[in-house]
């Protein structure tokens, strides 16, 4: 394309300038692999944004959105419904723990967090608590970028262009200098949960409604959390009547060795939010999964049975489409045997990438599943500049990592082979051993 041609679209997390002179574009996928502009094929170590676990173009995934698209292009999803919603919903919540059975679908995990969020604020209400407003989120936490998603997020530069957002309040990260280098979940920093018992006595518990976090906090650079501590902020939680919200936008599905983050660290949230793998990230789709206690709630407080209970929806909630897609995801998921598949390469994963624990510019080492991240060196202070020359330099190799902040960022597809694994993590290296021989 002419540069010219690259103008008119403003792209998202981007550095539009630079992309815009020295753009790298594709073409096609399929498989494990994206499809460059030479015809080269370009290995997804990311698969996408954290969700094309199964694959691109799985033809099960095509094969039910194009015949939906010609039996059911859109329903509106106020006071009707089609049966795609109920049977996804369905098998939506045979996936999810025991008592989280009631499913809201949005368009992404942003909608996700806004909804979730909402709801819990209005749980309170309904419940004859309406002070219980504040959310506490946690630093270096992603939670969308929405008005609600951005306020409890913990990642500055998602914040700080836009001003006050909604109230709330943050927990410490979990990330320790001593724990460097672990493999899977530190042994140590489950305390940094009692802060919430800190922010608890400043704001008093009557004025709190919903503690959120990633079980494993993903977009800041593959945080596993540290044995023990979501099972104190559950406990915490339920000690003061707060609610808790597990973002598992990237955690579901499968990436952590689970159906869910909540499943493979033992702890069960009483909202959880979701999307990305739902559809295996063919159409934009999300949910909130709620314990059948809450809606009992809003159902019981709805007045004449002919009332909305909760003004809450998108006119793309449960689109026709992304339900064909999401069933035909959620079908894969359980015939594919995912849940095997990630624990079967998790622990080659961590052996490959702990190959860099002795790199002069990996200032750490994080997996869990597969998910794993290196923590760089800064350059000349800027924390970023190096992680973003080495996606470059990987690209030119045919191999897609995400830069990250300080953290380059890593989870391959589901069905990865072990010589994939050696490529990517070859390619990796070779771009970090080079990457202070060149500038932008």
């Amino acid at each position: 394309m002419n540069r010219q041609d690259l103008d008119a679209y403003w792209m998202p997390f981007t550095g539009n300038r630079y992309f815009k002179d020295h753009p790298i574009m594709v073409t096609g996928s399929e498989g494990n692999y994206y499809v460059g502009e030479n015809n080269n094929r370009i290995f997804d170590g990311l698969s996408g944004l954290w969700c094309v676990g199964l694959g691109h173009c799985r033809p099960e995934i095509t094969a039910a959105v194009s015949a939906q698209m010609g039996k059911l292009d859109y329903a509106p999803a106020f006071q009707v419904g089609h049966s795609l919603a109920f049977d996804l919903a369905n098998k939506l919540v045979s996936l999810t723990p025991d008592g989280l059975d009631r499913a809201f679908f949005t368009n992404s995990g942003s909608e996700s967090v806004e909804t979730a969020l909402k709801m819990a604020r209005a749980y309170w209400r309904q419940k004859g608590q309406p002070s219980k407003t504040r959310l506490i989120g946690r630093a270096r936490g992603y939670h969308g970028v929405n008005f609600g998603g951005m306020s409890v997020g913990g990642i500055g530069g998602n914040r700080k262009l836009f001003g006050t957002g909604v109230e709330a309040d943050h927990l410490p990260h979990t990330w320790m200098p001593e724990a460097a280098f672990s493999k899977g979940q530190p042994t140590m920093g489950a305390e940094r949960a009692n802060e919430l018992e800190e922010l608890i006595a400043l704001h008093d518990a009557s004025n709190i409604a919903a503690v959120i976090v990633e079980p494993m906090a993903g977009s800041t650079g593959v945080l596993p959390p540290p044995v023990g501590y979501l099972n104190k902020l559950r406990e915490i939680c339920t000690k003061h009547d707060i609610l808790l919200i597990f973002d598992e936008v990237i955690c579901g599905f499968g990436r952590v060795g689970a159906a869910f983050g909540a499943q493979a660290f033992g702890v069960t949230p009483d909202l959880m939010t979701i999307a990305k793998g739902l559809t295996n990230g063919t159409v934009p789709m999300g949910a909130v999964v709620a314990k059948t206690e809450i809606y009992d709630t809003f159902m019981a407080a709805g007045g004449p049975d002919y009332m909305v209970e909760f003004s809450h929806g998108y006119t793309y909630s449960a689109h026709p489409v992304a339900c064909a897609a999401g069933v035909a995801s959620l079908d894969l998921f359980v015939t594919d045997n995912v849940v095997d598949q990630v624990n079967g390469m998790s622990p080659y994963f961590e052996a490959c990438i702990h190959q860099f624990d002795d790199h002069p510019l990996v200032e750490d080492v994080r997996n869990f599943g597969l998910a794993g991240a290196l923590q760089i060196k800064a350059q000349d202070g800027q924390p970023a500049l190096r992680p973003f020359k080495i996606f470059r330099k990987c690209w030119e190799n045919n191999v897609y990592v995400r830069c990250g902040g300080n953290t380059i960022q890593l989870a391959p597809p589901f069905n990865a082979s072990k010589a994939e694994i050696d490529n990517l993590f070859n390619v990796l290296r070779d771009a970090l051993n080079s990457v202070d021989s060149w500038s932008l």
